[in-house]
């Protein structure tokens, strides 16, 4: 029998997790590393995931709509080649050993850690225009693409989605999150769904944890993008850090040698 601290403290995740899914991106670096630590194989963990994401935007999105922030007609055109590469990483990801999924999410955090560590938010804001159209065939690449990298594992896929289109699209960034918030949306019920069907979907925790993340993306909504960026940032270092550690099998290494 779970602990009744346990459920808050996936609820408590939850709510970071959807506060900097929302306003950023890599909340999956830490509800991933959650999930397994429950006991949820990877792949498992990876579709799990995908309950909290749904939701999640589901409260994003609403909230964006209500602040006029989105253009349905036109952010479509991004979802689109978006929800075809989704579909594709999706299946590619069922199909994988638990083991090399493992050490691909150990690998993907270790990756991340250095990506959150330089800053990439700055360097993307210094970029940031106001220009939006139909997307010509590169856009429709890039966002496959990412679709791509998103159907395959959640984690850090608003970093390349707002480099996508602050860069790509010449969105500013108050509009780039909202259409990465909407872009996730459209395409994570078609990866849940291929997931589901693969048996590696568990809707309790995974409805525990949308819980939190709704949550957070309420808030994340309502608040400016900037504040607490700093103390986030940090958690983010530390929690990456530690389960890339665990994941790729360093802990037992310096188990070993140290005994």
């Amino acid at each position: 029998m779970t602990e009744w601290y346990i459920y808050l403290a996936v609820v408590g995740v939850g709510v970071f997790a959807g506060y900097i899914n929302t306003l950023a991106g890599s909340g999956s670096l830490l509800t991933l590393p959650l999930l397994m630590f429950l006991g949820l194989p990877p792949n498992v963990a990876n579709g799990t995931n995908r309950v909290a994401i749904l939701l999640q935007n589901v409260i994003g999105v609403a909230s964006f709509t209500r602040q006029k922030k989105l253009d349905f007609k036109l952010d479509i055109w991004l979802a689109i080649p978006a929800i075809f590469g989704a579909i594709l990483g999706a299946v590619i990801a069922v199909d994988i050993n638990v083991m090399i999924m493992k050490q691909v999410i150990g690998a993907l955090l270790l990756i991340m850690f250095f990506v959150i560590l330089f800053k990439p938010e700055v360097w993307v804001k210094e970029q940031a225009g106001t220009i939006h159209s139909k997307p010509g065939p590169l856009k429709v690449i890039i966002f496959f693409a990412i679709g791509l990298y998103g159907g395959f594992i959640q984690a850090g896929v608003g970093f390349f989605l707002l480099t996508g289109l602050v860069m790509g699209a010449g969105l500013d960034l108050v509009r780039a999150n909202a259409v990465k918030v909407f872009i996730v949306l459209c395409y994570t019920p078609v990866a849940l769904f291929i997931f589901y069907m693969n048996d590696q979907v568990d809707f309790f925790w995974g409805l525990i944890l949308a819980l939190g993340n709704m949550t957070g993306a309420f808030l994340a909504t309502k608040m400016a993008v900037r504040k607490g960026s700093s103390f986030v940032r940090y958690v983010l270092l530390l929690i990456i850090f530690l389960a890339s550690v665990h994941l790729l099998g360093f802990t037992g290494i310096l188990l070993k040698l140290t005994n």
